[in-house]
């Protein structure tokens, strides 16, 4: 499986055609007004480009010194236009001055964000968290935010001194030739620099993500990395992303610098050679030196937008790679909804000759697994690491759907179930609980966002959460910090098996909840697991075999397989798997550590 979220690769530029149609697909609702905008300033720089023409009438009135009417009438109709083109301009501007860009980015996060929750879990297990926040926000203000500005620059810098040019072929049509013989001139040296302009946009932006994703993961295990003294070894690391983004930011600014002058020494050259043209013409009787004087203005005017019309074109490449990788991101097809679509009338689970490998895996994880976890019953998941029981579990949730086979609630396949649906019949208490950045109180709704906070409260007492929550500084309304770090390990599990309690979903999940806890922790933890597992159908992943002896069924798995089945008593007695695990683990509770240091803090 291709990682969809990666920018495609391309042996050259996309066509302009292709990046418009990104553009306005990006924008949503909003494409019909960002259409108009872009007519609006399409027309606005015409307008202009009519305008500027009028100054060499305008000149050869007033060098006339006889028309002073047609002057003032030039004048007016210079005057008039100019205001016509920023008003043109103003108005196909309002999508940004409206707010309706910042509303079309709003969408367009929230469409990222929908697209994030449909696609498979395997593809974003692949990506880095700071990659993916960098695709989200970054891409999306590279996207739109510049769009129009950078545009409208384009436009005056192309459009307007074409347009001049063709209605200087009214008055002398030599000239207007010359004109257009120069800025034509724009488009193959722009077309000779985008393929190096687009290769280097997409390398720096990929530097960018990378840079991203190292300085999150740097912050988030700041902790691990001084308690294992590798604090500067990391910042090493760090150290050397951003030396790799400067080195690039060195490379493209070296790399561009040369052409960059070049285009704009050509274009200047250029202007030159009209101007020397029109000297000639002058000198020969056969042009007015109005026109000539004209000219000088108008070319100055066109001489800064001319030549950095290549810089303009740089950041309408970022613009470019941003909507390639959003659209890379859309690309990725969600997992299948098959239809008819069905809720299940029970709440049993059976696995039926599921194989599932990941991708890039050499081998599978579930290898032809079928199972029956019997309704309101506790069925263990036991094995060594990496025997699949986790895999197993996460084709529960559908996080990514088997190669072969089927999984099953109530007889219903699970991609005949809508997926909000799905979700609501499964509660989960994970090893590693994630909290956020938001107060207890919030942290526990949100596994039910329309309780009550007698509810809220209700399953907290039960998951025995009460006693640390009001020895917290705000109590219910204490900010937890990042991942929950105001909190111990198992406080943290308190609060996620009072969200699962509040959800009351019939089937429940356990991934080894009290596998990393003191002793006090873990008999508090296992009283809330007791309140949240009665009458649900519970499977758990259990390392502590002593934890599960009491299941109703213990299911062994080794690479994949499902090897034995049955009663803690029935396992033992058949002397396979389960019982040398057993063994194993009893044999471990008769260990001692002998002391050789010891220090009293």
């Amino acid at each position: 499986m291709s990682n969809g979220a990666n920018s495609p690769r391309r042996s050259g530029p996309t066509p302009w055609r292709t990046t418009y149609r990104q553009l306005i697909d990006s924008v949503g609702p909003g494409a019909a007004q960002l259409r108009r905008s872009l007519i609006g300033l399409l027309a606005a720089a015409v307008v202009q480009g009519l305008a500027l023409a009028c100054i060499v009438p305008l000149f050869l009135a007033i060098f006339s010194q006889r028309e002073g009417a047609a002057a003032l009438a030039w004048l007016g109709a210079c005057t008039l236009l100019m205001v016509i083109s920023s008003v043109l301009r103003w108005r196909a501007q309002a999508f940004d001055f409206d707010g309706q860009m910042a509303q079309a980015t709003h969408r367009l996060r929230t469409r990222l964000g929908e697209q994030l929750r449909r696609i498979p879990l395997e593809v974003l297990q692949d990506k880095r968290t700071g990659e993916m926040n960098s695709m989200v926000l970054n891409n999306v203000d590279e996207n739109l935010l510049t769009t129009l500005t950078i545009l409208n620059l384009i436009f005056i810098a192309v459009i307007t001194p074409l347009a001049t040019a063709i209605a200087l072929l009214a008055v002398d049509w030599r000239m207007a030739v010359a004109l257009l013989l120069v800025f034509p001139a724009i488009v193959p040296l722009y077309r000779w620099r985008r393929p190096a302009l687009g290769r280097g946009k997409r390398i720096l932006a990929e530097a960018h993500q990378q840079a991203n994703a190292d300085v999150l993961e740097y912050m988030q295990g700041l902790p691990v990395l001084r308690a294992a003294c590798q604090a500067g070894a990391k910042a090493e690391r760090l150290a050397a992303t951003f030396s790799r983004l400067e080195e690039i930011q060195i490379y493209g600014h070296r790399k561009g610098a040369k052409p960059n002058i070049l285009v704009a020494s050509i274009v200047e050259v250029g202007l030159l050679f009209v101007l020397a043209l029109g000297v000639l013409f002058v000198l020969g009787g056969s042009l007015d030196v109005a026109v000539l004087a004209a000219l000088l203005v108008i070319m100055a005017r066109f001489f800064e937008p001319l030549s950095t019309f290549i810089l303009y074109t740089a950041i309408l490449e970022m613009i470019e790679s941003a909507l390639e990788r959003i659209q890379a991101l859309f690309a990725i097809k969600p997992l299948e909804q098959r239809l008819p679509q069905a809720l299940p009338p029970s709440h049993e689970i059976r696995f039926e000759g599921v194989t599932f490998q990941y991708a890039y895996a050499n081998a599978p994880s579930i290898r032809d697994f079928t199972a029956e976890f019997p309704e309101r019953s506790l069925t263990a998941l036991v094995g060594p690491s990496g025997s699949g029981k986790t895999t197993l579990t996460r084709l529960l949730l559908r996080h990514f759907d088997p190669q072969a086979g089927s999984v099953r609630i109530g007889g219903v396949d699970l991609r005949n179930i809508p997926l909000d649906r799905l979700h609501d019949l499964i509660s989960v208490v994970f090893q590693d609980v994630y909290l956020f950045d938001d107060t207890v109180m919030n942290n526990i709704r949100m596994a039910r966002p329309d309780a009550t906070d007698a509810e809220v409260r209700a399953v907290a007492e039960a998951a025995q959460c009460l006693d640390f929550i009001m020895r917290l500084p705000q109590a219910w309304e204490t900010r937890l910090g990042d991942i929950g770090g105001r909190l111990s390990g198992g406080e943290r599990q308190r609060i996620s098996i009072a969200r699962a309690l509040l959800k009351n979903a019939p089937i429940v999940i356990l991934d080894e909840p009290t596998a990393a806890l003191d002793t006090e922790s873990e008999i508090s933890v296992q009283r809330a697991i007791d309140a949240l597992v009665s009458h649900k159908t519970v499977v758990v992943i259990a390392h502590r075999l002593s934890t599960i002896v009491g299941a109703d069924q213990i299911l062994v798995l080794e690479e994949g397989r499902l090897v034995e089945s049955g009663r803690h008593e029935e396992l033992l007695a058949a002397a396979g798997r389960y019982r040398r695990m057993w063994d194993a683990q009893q044999k471990v509770k008769h260990w001692h550590v002998k002391a050789t240091q010891v220090v009293v803090l």
